[in-house]
């Protein structure tokens, strides 16, 4: 089996994290026996400074003949003129939805030994284990905009058939999980969480039986993820809501640099990044945590590939690495960027010996 994967690094500290993307592609590809041919590319701002575009023509070809794509992250200062006519962050929109790209995969999962540096109590976050599926193509970040100097707006639209698709999707998740989903809206005053409401319902009772389901607002689930996070299974929502409540989710794990993410379509493709920025204050100093673009990759060998049994490993790699310490600054370690990104390889040859050995 041959595979074709595009890197794009991107701009920030998502070179750096990227650079240890490919390393573990490498090392897994060479575990289990697999071609794998890796591209890259550009998008954001180095994209905008290299070609005038945040997502060239030579970048969406890669990305429409490669498997699935490894993204760093986009934007910093250089390119932070919101009244600029390109933008880093429109590359990562466009892409989106050249790909056909509707769901975007965030698991929030709390590893014990980070409990002491969540700023949460212990007790509010003990059992944390919750997948979020957010919508990506439609609602605010994509309608119709006014852009002016005494008014604005931005068209928030859904269509039943963009609804159905992530619910279906999320609870299928649910059913695979603990059997609970919880869609997220605010139908109390906006149109679109509404039929949200109406179609969700649908979904449920006629295909998911089987899987709990119920509603929260926006404003509820806010404050419910930070003091009582263990009652969410799965979360599916809206595009912005699902932005917002993802980043705010990422504190329960003690850093942002931990969260993976795999935005998926209704294909193999998929799209695979940390839920971090590019953090340009951090860039280039060889701190940041790369373990929530090598969780991202672990994603990309189960979604994409088809090789689950990778992808647990990866896990397996990354907790046991943190139960030890052997991990960035931010998450109570010592060790550089390319240092982590070694030691979760060290212990992924471990541990792939072993489960071979049993077998």
């Amino acid at each position: 089996m041959s595979s074709k994967i595009l890197m794009l690094p991107g701009d920030g500290i998502g070179v750096e994290v990227t650079a240890e993307a490919e390393k573990l592609i490498k090392a897994l590809a060479e575990l289990y026996g697999v071609d794998i041919e890796m591209e890259s590319g550009l998008i954001g701002g180095a994209a905008i400074d290299a070609t005038g575009e945040p997502l060239p023509e030579e970048t969406l070809a890669l990305c429409e003949a490669c498997d699935a794509v490894v993204l760093g992250a986009v934007g910093g200062p250089k390119w932070s003129d919101p009244r600029a006519e390109k933008r880093p962050e429109q590359g990562l929109l466009d892409l989106r939805k050249a790909l056909k790209l509707y769901a975007n995969l965030r698991p929030v999962r709390l590893h014990p030994s980070l409990a002491n540096i969540s700023p949460l109590k212990e007790e509010h976050i003990q059992n944390v284990d919750m997948m979020v599926v957010r919508e990506l193509t439609g609602g605010s970040y994509f309608g119709e905009k006014v852009d002016g100097d005494d008014f604005a707006s931005d068209e928030c639209s859904y269509s039943r058939e963009e609804i159905e698709r992530v619910v279906a999707m999320a609870a299928e998740m649910a059913r695979n999980r603990y059997g609970k989903l919880t869609m997220i809206d605010k139908a109390n005053v906006m149109a679109t969480s509404r039929l949200w409401r109406k179609v969700t319902a649908e979904v449920m009772q006629k295909r998911f039986p089987d899987v709990h389901y119920d509603f929260m607002l926006v404003d509820a689930a806010a404050m419910h993820i930070v003091a009582n996070p263990a009652q969410f299974n799965v979360i599916v929502t809206e595009n912005m809501f699902g932005d917002i409540l993802t980043d705010e989710a990422s504190v329960l794990v003690g850093s942002m640099g931990m969260l993976p993410s795999a935005s998926l379509g209704d294909g193999q493709k998929g799209l695979y990044e940390p839920i971090h920025g590019s953090a340009p204050e951090i860039a280039g100093r060889e701190i940041a945590n790369p373990f929530g673009m090598l969780a991202s990759v672990g994603m990309m060998f189960e979604y994409s590939l088809g090789m689950r049994e990778a992808s647990r490993q990866v896990e397996l790699a990354l907790w046991d690495c943190i139960s030890v310490g052997q991990c960035t600054l931010d998450i109570g370690g010592n060790l550089r960027t390319s240092e982590a990104g070694d030691a979760v390889i060290e212990r992924l040859r471990a541990i792939h010996t072993k489960r071979v050995a049993f077998v």
